[in-house]
This record gives structure tokens, C-alpha cells and sequence, in this order.
């Protein structure tokens, strides 16, 4: 049964508040009425105005979501425990066999050592010839004992072949004794005399076959020898045959230039990486490089999209990197119609309100879902931050009833909250000019070409005459670093209902003087009574340029 993941809700690049705050409601509400975990996330380092907000409603910052597409955490990852490498052959293939793999992970303490396929497996007996090979690998008596389904009845399990040969001591005592060297491993029948020339000879080993009875003399031959004594069920060419895949995989697995990949991964990234390796399977490791389990070529397709649901943006340059990728179940938003476009139906709502905000409000009033103080904080934060505490042309009397009923059930007086949430939202002290321009910033494709918005708030003239000063040389450099035709930076003075606007691109000026009969200079104009990038300033930028 594969694991529910949850539903992501997320907002624009460059969150602002109404952004952070109806993801986390709208998650809520989702949650609420559905059963299923829907979890808010941002595509962007959060404003100081949205900061203040949710530490002032003590509630967490969502996690970052900036990347969508698919990943290695999306496929059905085979949770085959890794294996010791002093696990026999024998073994090793019992378990792919018992498990349908062609693949066997290495591991110790979790950590990925190497890898052993049925081709090495197949290797170890087909081409190796050598029969030093148990020494040089150093198998244990124990992966021996165990593969010939015997009984150690002298000597101790602990410990490993550590020099010599196999010998299978078919000839007689006479021959034998030119053949068995110091340190060998002996594989005979219930032969009295070739069992007391091995142990004379200084076998390390001897192995009695066809499960005969072996003798109380030799046994006290071989304690005095210091000889371990194995007896097994199986006949001496079986035993032969088997004792090779005693050796542990670690003797043939692949250590060097292994490739792996984490869970974080990008499978449009690994695909070419796989196409290269001859091998089927693939460790999956965790960020602590922490073997997890297997895929293959064959778990990409039934790997599983991210879903999403987007409030407050419906365009694709807004939306976190590789939304093609993923399943879009839902648009909540207040703008106007953009290019996200989708394979299949989604739900689609989208309203001319002052906020995203004020449509989640209403959707908590129609599933009849009580909305809790804290909630209805975010919610009239955010309402009163896109209409700029009802100033902006865009609010309606429904976003007024909606913020009045919200701070009652909040506890907060809206005015006083919003003067703290804009002074809070200005202090930009600590920002790169960068970091000004793009704390509320965003990009529309208009007549085939693309031009970024950004908009600055503030009660405080002086302030925003400060940042004025900052911002306009930076804006040819920001042209070129975010490879857009023109850039429009607005700086909205709430008490005064007007904004100056900044620029830069080829034919922003005329597009200013044009759209909206002003006079430009300094590469700057002052617009009286505009204050809303969504209903006054985008609009006429469209317009003129489309005209």
C-alpha cells in the first residue's frame, strides 16, 4: 500500500503576505473538510511584513517549496535491506531470488559499502579457477558451515580460511600426502586413512561428507592437529560444488565508482546517469548518505507527481520551478487570468476581490467551518496588506465586511494591527538593494514580452525616497541578471494614495508617459492615485503595450 502523501498549497515567488497567509488557511480548511493532509508551503523567503504577521499569530513559517518536479522520494523505492559483506554467495542469491531482484546492496552501519548482481555471482563460478580462491577471500567457517548444511564437531565456527587450498581427496593416502600442503581445506568420504593423512599433513580443515559417522580417534587426531572437523549431509561433488559460494560477497562485490542517488534528486537528472550503467538497480541513500533502497529504470513509470494547489497566482513565470510536473488540482486566486495551463479539469475559483484572502475567508463560510482566532488573524492581515488597509481600488465592501469580521474574531483592533504591520513591513534596514527589489516582485508575459513588477509599501515618505535613491541604479543590473525586457519598481506611499514608479528597458519610458500622460524623469514618474500593481498599474502597462 503506497504511503498518503500530502496536498502542497502554495503561493507566488517572492511571497507576500496574502500569499503565506491563504496557503496556511486554505490548507487548514482542506484538511478540515477533506480528512487529508494538506500542508502550506512558500516558494520564497518571506517580507518583514509577513514575518511580523505570523510571529504575531505565533504560528510557524512554512516550509520552502521552490522545485515541484518529480524525485527520487516520488517512486516506489524497493526497501531491500542492505547485506553484510560477509554474507556468502549462497546467500546473497537466496535473497535476490526470494525478492526478484538482480541487485544486492552492501552496507555496513547503514552505510552503502558496494553492490553485487547475479552477474558477479556468476563470475565467481564460471571464471575462477583458482583454488586459493577461500584464502584470498578469507571466507569465514561459519558462511561454510552454513552452505554445506553441516556441523562443526571440532574446532570453532569463529574465524576464517586463511591460507591454503581446496582439496577434494579423491586419491589414495599415498597420492594424497603429495597433494594436501599445510593450512588446506579438506573435502573427503568417511575414509579412515585419507582423514588421518589430511590431519598429519596439517589440513586446516577437513569437511566428511555423506554425513558419516567420524571417528572418536580422529577427532582426538584433529584437536591435537588444531583442525577444525566439518560433516555434511551432501556427497563430495556437491560439497565441492558448493564450497565456493561460501565466500563472502565482499571478495566480488563493486566498491569503486559506484553510483547512487538520494532522495532529493531530480529523476529528469539521474535518467541519462542510468542509461549509462549496465546494471538494473540503483542505491537510494538519505541526506546522511544512509542506504534506504533500490530502484530501477522500471520505477519511473508509476512515479507519483507532486500535487499542488496555487493561491493568489494563476502565472507561470510565477510559479515555483517545474510546475509542469506536477498534478495542479486547484487555483484559488484574484487576478487576472494567466498562462498556467493543465492537462486535466481543476478547480478553478477566481474572484475580483481585494485578496486571495477574502475568497478563502468565504470558502470557510460556505463549508461552514468556524474559523479560529489565530486563522483569523492571518486572514485579516492579509486582506488589509493587498487592499492596503482598504485604500486600494481593488477592495471591495465584501473584503471590508470580511476583515471586520475577522479581527472581531481575532481580537484585534484592524487599524492599529495594520499601521504596526506596514511600519514592520518598511524597516528594510537590513536588506540588499536586490533584496528590496524582489520582496514583492512579479513577472507577466505581455505581448511577447516579459517585464517584472515590484512594489514597495510604506506610510513614510521619507522612507521611500531613501529606497528610491537605492533602487534606480540597481535596475538595468537587475534587467539583465532576471533576463526580462523591462523592469517597473513602484513605491506605493499608503497614506498619500499615490506611488512613484522607477524603470528600465527598452521602451519603458514611453510605455509610462503613454499609458498613463505623465512626464518621466530620472528615469522615474509620479502616478497620483495609483496604488494597486494588480487593478491600476498592470492593467494600463498591458494596454499600452498591446495598443
Amino acid at each position: 500500500m503506497k504511503e498518503e502523501r500530502p496536498v502542497f498549497v502554495v503561493g507566488h515567488k517572492n511571497p507576500d503576505t496574502d500569499s503565506v497567509c491563504a496557503a496556511i488557511a486554505y490548507a487548514r480548511l482542506k484538511t478540515i473538510v477533506t480528512g487529508r493532509a494538506f500542508e502550506p508551503r512558500r516558494a520564497g523567503h518571506l517580507n518583514e511584513e509577513t514575518s511580523y504577521v505570523l510571529d504575531r499569530f505565533g504560528v510557524d513559517k512554512p516550509q520552502m517549496l521552490t522545485d515541484v518536479r518529480t524525485q527520487v522520494k516520488d517512486l516506489e523505492i524497493r526497501n531491500l535491506s542492505g547485506a553484510s559483506g560477509e554474507t556468502s554467495l549462497k546467500d546473497a542469491w537466496e535473497i535476490m531470488r526470494n525478492a526478484g531482484v538482480v541487485t544486492v546492496c552492501v552496507t555496513k552501519d547503514d552505510q552503502l559499502q558496494g553492490i553485487i548482481t547475479t552477474n558477479d555471482i556468476v563470475t565467481s563460478y564460471m571464471d575462477v579457477y583458482d583454488s586459493d580462491i577461500l584464502s584470498d577471500a578469507k571466507t569465514s567457517y561459519r558462511n561454510i558451515v552454513k552452505t554445506l548444511d553441516g556441523k562443526m564437531i571440532v574446532g570453532d565456527e569463529n574465524g576464517n580460511v586463511e591460507k591454503g587450498k581446496v582439496v577434494v581427496a579423491a586419491a589414495s593416502p599415498e597420492v594424497m600426502e603429495n597433494i594436501i600442503d599445510s593450512g588446506d581445506v579438506v573435502i573427503l568420504g568417511n575414509r579412515y586413512e585419507t582423514q588421518l593423512c589430511a590431519l598429519e599433513m596439517d589440513a586446516d580443515c577437513i569437511i566428511v561428507c555423506d554425513g558419516a559417522e567420524v571417528a572418536q580417534t580422529i577427532q582426538k587426531q584433529a584437536v591435537a592437529h588444531n583442525c577444525r572437523i566439518i560433516t555434511t549431509p551432501h556427497d563430495t561433488f556437491t560439497a565441492s560444488r558448493l564450497v565456493n559460494s561460501s565466500m563472502p560477497i565482499e571478495h566480488f562485490m563493486k566498491s569503486e565508482g559506484l553510483v547512487s542517488f538520494h532522495m532529493d534528486d531530480y529523476i529528469e537528472d539521474i535518467q541519462e546517469v542510468m542509461a549509462q550503467e549496465r546494471h538494473r538497480y540503483f542505491p537510494v541513500l538519505d541526506e546522511d548518505d544512509k542506504y534506504i533502497g533500490m530502484i530501477s529504470r522500471r520505477n519511473f513509470l508509476g512515479a507519483r507527481k507532486k500535487q499542488l494547489i496555487l493561491v493568489d497566482h494563476n502565472e507561470k513565470n510565477q510559479a515555483v520551478h517545474g510546475i509542469e510536473s506536477a498534478e495542479l488540482l486547484e487555483i484559488i486566486d484574484h487576478h487576472r487570468l494567466g498562462t498556467i495551463s493543465t492537462s486535466s479539469p481543476v478547480f478553478f475559483r477566481n474572484q475580483p476581490l481585494g485578496s486571495t484572502s477574502t475568497i478563502v475567508y468565504l470558502m470557510y463560510k460556505e463549508n461552514q467551518v468556524d474559523i479560529d482566532p489565530q486563522t483569523a488573524g492571518l486572514l485579516m492581515a492579509a486582506i488589509l496588506s493587498d487592499t492596503l488597509m482598504y485604500r486600494s481600488p481593488t477592495c471591495t465592501q465584501i473584503d471590508r465586511n470580511a476583515g471586520a469580521e475577522l479581527s472581531k474574531i481575532a481580537g484585534v483592533d484592524a487599524e492599529a494591527f495594520a499601521m504596526e504591520m506596514f511600519h514592520a513591513g518598511s524597516n528594510l534596514g537590513s536588506k540588499t538593494v536586490p533584496e528590496i527589489i524582489h520582496q514583492d516582485f512579479k513577472k507577466f508575459t505581455v505581448d511577447n514580452k516579459t517585464i517584472g513588477i515590484g512594489q514597495i509599501n510604506s506610510m513614510s515618505a521619507e522612507e521611500l525616497g531613501e529606497i528610491k535613491q537605492k533602487v534606480i541604479p540597481e535596475l538595468d543590473k537587475t534587467l539583465k541578471a532576471d533576463g526580462i525586457d523591462m523592469i517597473f519598481f513602484l513605491l506605493t506611499n499608503i497614506l498619500k494614495e499615490s506611488s512613484d514608479v522607477v524603470f528600465a528597458g527598452n521602451g519603458a519610458e514611453t510605455i509610462i508617459e503613454n499609458g498613463f500622460s505623465v512626464e518621466t524623469r530620472n528615469k522615474g514618474a509620479y502616478l497620483q492615485g495609483v496604488v494597486s500593481r494588480k487593478k491600476q498599474f498592470l492593467p494600463t502597462i498591458v494596454d499600452t503595450l498591446e495598443g
